[in-house]
């Protein structure tokens, strides 16, 4: 199945087997080496002589590795007109998006998504970045794909709750649009036979979205619900709390400040949500000690930090709250779990 993407134009292949050729430009392959294997047989494919493989996973997007990694491209002597692989998860995408974004002042790159998260909501929107000690995704760039080829048959290898973590985001996107088949991924495996279906509807949210505002100067922001919580979890917590669980317990938070502002109750669904995902047991942590994360995220503004609130489903807004709010839904999230 192929969506398009018209603003900047590339297109999203989702299936089995991705229809690859012999690349005639230099080349080099960036992989995750969860699956090496994968990634050896697309640079055979294609003709690929340069390999590098790095652990995926957060740690891996520091300014540390992202400094090995343009060494690398610049000793193997990639010039301008090259093109980067990257094969893996949402690191490889926001790490190696950056890499190209940022080497000889960019460089073309394809994305080879191999987990759900990164199929859904990474590979997609041109978003690249790194982490700083304070914050997650502080450092970055826009620089989209020139194509992005999800191959579902590289999911067969996933653990069952990396599997339902990037279902979140589709989950998510369903919230934004007001798609109730989107809430609804409790059957898929990575064998269903509406899995590629179900995984086009929800990158079709995403790029209705970016298409609308690829900077994120308006509607794009729309796409952070649930997020301002998670990646404060995320870094308060020095990234035990998985990504995707994160963002499940931030999709609570939100329909809790929702809720608490007269909207549509939609802490139920989302507590659904929760009891499939069934994550790790979710370690205290003081809203004072998410406070510096949260003031620090990026996307606040100089007036402040705005929220993405959902009054109902496919009805969201954004807009500043006062600290006592979020104190006072924090503490009934922490009663909702």
């Amino acid at each position: 199945m192929k969506l398009a993407v018209r603003n900047p134009p590339y297109q999203v292949w989702i299936g089995r087997g991705a229809p690859l050729a012999k690349e005639s430009r230099p080349a080099a392959l960036l992989y995750d080496r969860a699956v090496e294997p994968f990634a050896q047989a697309i640079a055979k494919a294609a003709g690929i002589p340069h390999l590098r493989g790095i652990e995926g996973g957060e740690g891996a997007k520091t300014l540390e590795a992202y400094g090995e990694l343009l060494a690398w491209l610049a000793g193997i002597g990639l010039t301008r007109d090259a093109v980067l692989y990257l094969v893996g998860g949402g690191t490889l995408t926001d790490l190696g998006g950056f890499l190209a974004a940022s080497y000889l002042r960019g460089i073309a790159y394809r994305s080879f998504p191999t987990t759900t998260l990164a199929i859904v909501d990474a590979s997609v929107g041109g978003k690249t970045g790194l982490n700083l000690p304070q914050g997650k995704n502080l450092v970055g760039a826009f620089h989209a794909p020139e194509a992005v080829f999800a191959d579902l048959e590289a999911l067969s290898t996933l653990p069952e709750p990396v599997f339902k973590e990037g279902l979140v985001e589709a989950f998510k996107h369903g919230l934004i649009a007001g798609d109730e088949a989107l809430l609804n991924p409790f059957e898929l495996h990575p064998d269903h036979p509406q899995l590629e279906a179900y995984l086009a509807r929800a990158v079709a949210v995403k790029i209705e979205v970016v298409e609308a505002d690829y900077k994120e100067a308006g509607r794009r922001r729309l796409l952070n619900l649930g997020h301002t919580l998670a990646h404060a979890l995320e870094a308060a917590s020095d990234h035990r709390i998985s990504h995707g669980a994160a963002v499940a317990y931030g999709l609570l938070y939100a329909a809790l400040l929702g809720r608490a502002l007269g909207g549509e109750d939609l802490v139920p669904p989302v507590r659904e949500l929760l009891a499939w995902l069934d994550p790790p047991p979710l370690e205290p942590i003081p809203f004072e000690q998410l406070w510096p994360y949260l003031a620090r995220d990026k996307k606040a503004r100089a007036g402040g930090l705005s929220w993405v609130v959902p009054r109902a489903l496919g009805q969201l807004e954004l807009r500043p709250l006062p600290r006592k709010m979020l104190e006072e839904a924090y503490e009934r999230f922490w009663e909702a779990l």
